[in-house]
């Protein structure tokens, strides 16, 4: 959030630490309580969808509704308050979830005609966007961020490949079993070869010639493998994030410089020896 500006004093700084630095027992007691709320009421939205809770407790359900509305609206003033340049943040990630967390319930209340164009209750499930306001707090939503980030060409490369897969297999399938056993096209074939290499099988679909059961024979195995790939792509790099963590936190004991490898013998600033690399900063790192 350093792009948003921070206040230089006054009031405005005083509340930026308690609402955007996690570090202060003021800061770290707003966090706690934010996510709690945000827990709340996203059990009111789920509990109010329920058949028969929601019609019986509809009152106690509006009423929490706009308690919660209210609470994300000052939050939301706030956080445009205590930045020098609001509108980065009203334009950034974050600030665009706190306004959707907020935005429906006002917009059925000025505008309830709209039920002729989109129905209200679907507007209302935009709500369930306030569980995303939880990955900023939670240090392992921004690593596991970092980690598909860094692995996004992989994972896309892997995609492509899955693609022309079930494609190549699809349009086999189509021509072996064809429109008399279900397989009435390329796409629902392309389909089939989809839910097969992803062991979900719903059945509506099989091969019914025995050249037709060896092909999804393979499919199904080779679907096991498959499945595993974009875990240990993601697992790597998340494995590779943590332990460039414990590197920068390696510092040398004569003039406090960090950053230094795991495998570095001598300090990079001073050329001071450093002590032996240990699995403790890599524990600590993730402490």
């Amino acid at each position: 959030m350093e792009y948003l500006g921070k206040p230089e004093a006054g009031w405005r700084l005083r509340l930026h630490r308690v609402i955007f630095e996690a570090d202060t027992h003021a800061g770290r007691l707003f966090d706690q309580w934010l996510i709690v709320i945000i827990l709340v009421s996203i059990a009111a939205v789920v509990i109010d969808s329920v058949n028969g809770l929601g019609d019986d407790y509809r009152t106690t359900f509006a009423a929490m509704e706009w308690l919660f509305t209210v609470i994300f609206t000052l939050e939301y003033l706030a956080r445009l308050t205590c930045v020098r340049h609001p509108l980065r943040y009203a334009r950034s990630f974050f600030g665009v979830i706190d306004l959707l967390a907020l935005l429906p319930t006002y917009v059925a209340l000025i505008a309830p005609e709209m039920h002729a164009l989109i129905d209200v209750r679907v507007l209302r499930l935009l709500r369930v966007f306030r569980v995303f306001k939880l990955t900023a707090y939670v240090t392992e939503y921004q690593s596991l961020g970092r980690a598909l980030a860094a692995s996004r060409r992989k994972i896309l490369v892997f995609l492509f490949a899955v693609l022309m897969i079930v494609l190549v297999l699809g349009t086999v399938m189509y021509v072996v079993e064809g429109p008399a056993n279900g397989f009435s096209s390329i796409p629902t074939s392309v389909y089939w070869a989809i839910t097969t290499m992803t062991t979900v099988g719903y059945g509506d679909i099989i091969p019914k010639t025995d050249l037709g059961r060896l092909i999804a024979s393979m499919m199904m195995l080779l679907g096991w493998g498959t499945l595993a790939v974009p875990t240990g792509i993601v697992t790597a790099e998340i494995s590779a994030d943590r332990f460039l963590k414990a590197a920068k936190n390696r510092s040398c004991e004569e003039c406090q410089t960090d950053g230094h490898q795991m495998n570095a013998n001598f300090c990079m600033h001073c050329g001071s020896p450093l002590p032996p690399y240990s699995k403790q900063s890599l524990e600590n790192t993730d402490s």
